[in-house]
């Protein structure tokens, strides 16, 4: 009798602490806990903390209310200037209420992937490339505003920041990019190089004329510069000397003794140059050359030339043949003879046989 009361005692222990573990939930400060009882939803949902529910006919669900990084995966699509590019980011959202996010969507992580993957394509189609990577803070508003449109009112989520994460090109456009900021660059270098030398000549016009007012000071700064030259402990010194300091020396220097060059010349043909000049002169009247001497040329006789006998050249042959004329169709036998006398140089008559090259 005892042993059974144990039994019994043991049994109801037992059970009442399995209904006490069924009824008692903790709930995480950074969660909510919604109460199914026989599949209705008993309002408000549970807040942090212990929380007793029925053992039998209810049922716990707790949601995450904390922010959740979720990546989006690339996603690959034209821009508005006809450029292909690759494009991934990441999205900052975070349950605002619970009730929705459980009971309007199945799996409201699935349900806001899926939508930013969407969005982001969206976003690349209506943006160009040079806002994709220099205007990112726009582009991340207007994406944002996409994504969170249709998930916070019906699924309770909130979209709190959406970030593009990379931006791919292909490689031609990256090596024209390439090119065009190192022209731009080069432009800034050139630039930067010309205004330098504009600087420079002015400020070395300006020494240059500090320098012409007192000549004593362009030699001060060429024994600077030779000064300089001589500090590296060169073996040869090149010094130029200009002109200015040959002109220094020579006015200190004695005056030449003065040596009797004689008298001058009587005629040193001045008045030949002048009136040389005269005459050279635009509308002036020419002037006649000086007279020259009456010298007696002596007479060159004439070298006898010895005649030629044309009859005693025999003709070429080859040339011959063609210097007949062959007569002309309807000419008569007189007209062909009278053209055979004129070919000859000499006025006979040439023989047939010559034409054959005889």
């Amino acid at each position: 009798m005892v042993a059974a009361l144990v039994v019994i005692l043991v049994l109801f222990v037992v059970a009442g602490l399995t209904v006490v573990g069924r009824s008692l939930r903790v709930v995480q400060q950074y969660e909510q806990a919604i109460v199914f009882r026989f599949g209705k939803i008993i309002y408000p949902p549970r807040g942090a903390g212990l929380t007793i529910i029925r053992p039998i006919g209810d049922r716990m669900q707790k949601v995450n209310m904390q922010i959740i990084a979720m990546g989006v995966p690339a996603q690959e699509g034209i821009t508005k200037d006809n450029v292909s590019v690759r494009v991934d980011a990441v999205v900052y959202f975070r349950v605002v209420d619970p009730i929705k996010a459980v009971v309007n969507v199945q799996n409201y992580m699935f349900a806001v992937s899926q939508q930013a993957q969407t969005s982001l394509r969206s976003v690349i189609g209506q943006s160009e490339m040079d806002q994709l990577l220099a205007d990112r803070d726009n582009v991340n508003r207007e994406l944002r505003r996409i994504i969170d449109e249709p998930t916070e009112g019906p699924w309770g989520i909130r979209v709190e920041r959406v970030e593009l994460k990379d931006v791919n090109l292909p490689e031609q456009m990256k090596r024209s990019m390439s090119r065009q900021a190192e022209a731009e660059r080069e432009r800034r270098a050139r630039i930067i190089s010309a205004d330098g030398e504009y600087q420079a000549s002015k400020r070395l016009a300006m020494a240059a004329n500090v320098m012409a007012r007192d000549p004593a000071a362009l030699q001060l700064r060429l024994l600077q510069t030779v000064v300089e030259v001589a500090a590296e402990k060169n073996s040869t010194l090149v010094m130029p000397v200009p002109v200015e300091l040959l002109r220094f020396f020579e006015k200190y220097a004695p005056a030449p003794p003065q040596q009797d060059m004689g008298p001058p010349p009587a005629d040193t043909g001045e008045a030949e140059l002048a009136q040389a000049e005269a005459g050279a002169e635009i509308g002036s009247a020419p002037v006649p050359p000086p007279a020259i001497a009456d010298v007696p040329v002596p007479e060159i006789p004439m070298a006898p030339i010895p005649e030629l006998d044309e009859s005693a050249i025999p003709p070429v042959p080859g040339e011959a043949a063609n210097l007949v004329d062959e007569p002309e169709p309807g000419a008569t036998s007189a007209d062909a003879s009278a053209g055979d006398t004129a070919g000859s140089p000499d006025g006979r008559k040439r023989p047939p046989g010559n034409s054959q090259g005889g």
